[in-house]
């Protein structure tokens, strides 16, 4: 079993940056690909970026790349988002989401999810 606790979020204004913190329990962390996933009013959940189990891989969506980079420390069972040039359009709660593999994240099969934590971008 795997419980994952996502911190991090805030109010903040366009330009500024926030690192979200995943932080999980679980003997087994270190062996699953970790994604975060943001979902604003109105729209479905769909994944930012994602991690495999060494962190030797990463993907990004258009939107996220080159502003936003996902890490992890599997010593301390952690994985970040560092955001940075945060746009209102980044509005949304960001969600962290364990699973076997980065394609099952990246299509939404996550295994193990969050609670979720609230990232707000005023113009």
């Amino acid at each position: 079993q795997v419980q994952l606790v996502e911190s991090g979020g805030g109010l903040v204004q366009t330009g500024d940056s926030l690192r979200l913190s995943c932080a999980a329990s679980g003997r087994t962390f270190s062996s699953y690909a970790v994604g975060w996933f943001h979902q604003a009013p109105g729209k479905e959940r769909e994944y930012v970026a994602v991690i495999n189990w060494s962190g030797t891989t990463t993907y990004y969506t258009d939107s996220a790349k080159g502003r936003f980079t996902i890490s992890r420390n599997n010593a301390r069972n952690t994985v970040y988002l560092q955001m940075n040039s945060l746009k209102p359009e980044d509005t949304a709660v960001y969600y962290c989401a364990a699973g076997s593999t980065i394609a099952a994240l990246t299509n939404g099969a996550g295994t193990y999810w969050g609670q979720g934590t609230q990232v707000t971008v005023s113009s």
